[in-house]
């Protein structure tokens, strides 16, 4: 099964969110399950140059937009162990980032949608679902549709990725149109056509013969008028076609016990004993005060209202007021930068604002920190809550999307859960829900430990996940004889133990090799060859049936008759 995942972003090359970690991590474990997984993506002017250098370039071509002709060349290159395509036209992708303005944006990704299809026949490889991923790439199952007159695109299926539904490529009607240069039949409000405007997303949508999100509980939530951003009634028309599937993050690059960014590494069997260290060296690093008994809340995260900082903003001063510490990694809107900037000057020993991105810092804050807050007003599925999990730190989560699939609540009773949680988005319930952790924490040791060894235990690798892409691409297309996994490097036997006969095995393993040794040297003094001509006459054996037959010939045989070199040959052969 061939699957091409068209993306606007993917890591490491360009990433924005958790659209890139996404598709710089599945396609790979697809490969590793027998799906050949590609990927293709813009050519961005800010992809680093260690990574251009590596890139081989393949072929171009002119692609029609419109009225006017576009230029559209094709790299590739190897990372990971999956091919990765890049669509290169220096007019769109030349900027300094991946995304502009949202009128130059609907414009350059259309471009990109249309060069996907027609560079295809030029790669020698037609997919047999192409994966497109958020609205940038919504134009591509509409485009497929007007592709059906060329033989090589029929059979095609697609799948349309919502990651986040708020962004949609929602642009003028009349731009949009003309930048696509498709007929009038799909600017329809069935179809393109959204409120006297255009829909990139929307039309993906209608198109796609499978639509999936990123959980399952975001997949119902995104039907109804509360999470469906104008576009729950076209969602629950196609539910049968709607599936969530939780993401997964690479257990590679998030692993406490192999993590090179923080300050001691840990596993499951030792996170009690070493993850502290963390905890202290970050309070050094940050200057707060240095106490490993004291709860530290960690929160790595855009600045935004989505993310539910209007619920921290509100309970921020009397949540201060507890026996705790917060960290907080990130940017976003200026009212909450300047907002933890105060609180950090007002509270220095209670709160770090660290107002900027830095992976290998947001590594330090995971291994640290001894709680992760994401109070969420919608969440497709999140990522800062499984890697907290991964290592060991206990996230407080509201009950939305991704967060209520992958975070179970403890339950004090039966000891289940790796996390914390509350259902409405309200103030005084995140609140209540944090003095709560903070209880366990303090009060009952044991459990709180209980709770770590449950997050450690859950497994949110890609592993998982994949399996039911594959379903999902087996359902869809019909193919179902995937490549058997490759089989593991057989095991080493295991040394005979010591005791009992050991002794008298070596010793009779060794006389058996000499016997057979003994065999092999045995050469005979004559040879039985049978005569071509019926005689019975004797001749002395040459070297070459003498060699032959001491590997076979036991005994004594009558001697070959005498007779011309090829009556000899023959004989040889004979022997043999």
């Amino acid at each position: 099964m061939k699957v091409l995942f068209a993306t606007s972003e993917a890591a490491p090359f360009a990433k924005t969110g958790g659209l890139g970690d996404v598709v710089g991590s599945l396609p790979a474990v697809l490969r590793e399950k027998g799906v050949d997984a590609r990927v293709i993506m813009p050519l961005y002017r800010c992809i680093p140059q260690q990574y251009k250098d590596q890139m081989r370039y393949i072929a171009h071509i002119y692609i029609d937009m419109a009225w006017r002709k576009q230029y559209a060349g094709v790299f590739e290159m190897e990372y990971n162990g999956c091919i990765f395509y890049f669509v290169d036209n220096q007019f769109y992708f030349n900027g300094d980032k991946p995304y502009d303005y949202i009128h130059l944006d609907c414009e350059k990704f259309i471009f990109f949608s249309k060069a996907v299809l027609s560079l295809l026949p030029t790669l020698n490889f037609r997919p047999d679902v192409i994966n497109c991923n958020d609205w940038q790439t919504g134009p591509i199952p509409v485009f497929l549709d007007t592709f059906q007159d060329n033989p090589f695109f029929r059979g095609i299926k697609t799948v349309m990725t919502i990651h986040n539904l708020k962004f949609q490529g929602r642009w003028d009607f009349k731009g949009i149109k003309d930048a696509m240069g498709i007929s009038d039949y799909y600017f329809t409000s069935d179809k393109l056509e959204y409120y006297k405007d255009a829909n990139l997303l929307k039309g993906g949508m209608v198109y796609a013969n499978k639509i999936t999100t990123v959980s399952d509980t975001y997949a119902r939530e995104i039907t109804t008028p509360q999470y469906g951003e104008g576009l729950d009634r076209l969602l629950a028309a196609r539910q049968n076609d709607l599936i969530g599937i939780v993401n997964g993050i690479s257990y590679t690059d998030w692993n406490p016990k192999t993590d090179k960014m923080i300050y001691q590494n840990y596993d499951a069997k030792s996170v009690h004993k070493k993850k502290a260290k963390n905890k202290t060296e970050l309070q050094k690093q940050l200057g707060l005060p240095v106490d490993e008994n004291k709860i530290m809340i960690g929160i790595v995260s855009r600045l935004t209202d989505q993310k539910g900082f209007d619920l921290v903003a509100y309970k921020l001063e009397e949540l201060l007021a507890a026996n705790i510490q917060i960290v907080i990694l990130g940017t976003g809107d200026e009212k909450y930068e300047n907002l933890f900037r105060h609180y950090a000057w007002k509270y220095p020993e209670k709160l770090s604002a660290q107002i900027y991105f830095s992976n290998e810092m947001s590594h330090k804050i995971y291994a640290a920190s001894d709680a992760f807050l994401m109070p969420s007003l919608f969440e497709p599925c999140g990522l800062s809550q499984l890697i907290s999990l991964r290592y060991g730190t206990l996230p407080i989560v509201r009950e939305t999307g991704g967060l209520k699939d992958t975070v179970t609540p403890y339950n004090e009773f039966t000891g289940e859960g790796n996390g914390f949680s509350f259902a409405n988005y309200n103030a005084d319930e995140m609140l209540g829900i944090i003095y709560y952790a903070l209880r366990i924490y303090y009060d009952r040791p044991e459990e709180w430990r209980k709770i770590m060894d449950n997050a450690m235990a859950a497994d949110y690798s890609w592993d998982v996940s994949a399996d039911k892409y594959i379903r999902m691409y087996q359902q869809l297309t019909g193919i179902y004889d995937l490549p058997e996994k490759k089989p593991e490097p057989a095991k080493k036997p295991a040394a005979p133990k010591k005791g009992g006969n050991f002794e008298e095995q070596l010793k009779k393993d060794a006389d058996k090799s000499e016997q057979e040794l003994a065999k092999k040297l045995t050469k005979p003094d004559k040879v039985e060859v049978p005569d071509p001509f019926g005689e019975e006459k004797t001749a002395a054996p040459k070297k070459t049936a003498k060699k032959t037959a001491a590997k076979k010939a036991p005994a004594t045989r009558k001697k070959p008759a005498a007779g011309t070199k090829k009556t000899a040959k023959k004989a040889e052969g004979t022997s043999k």
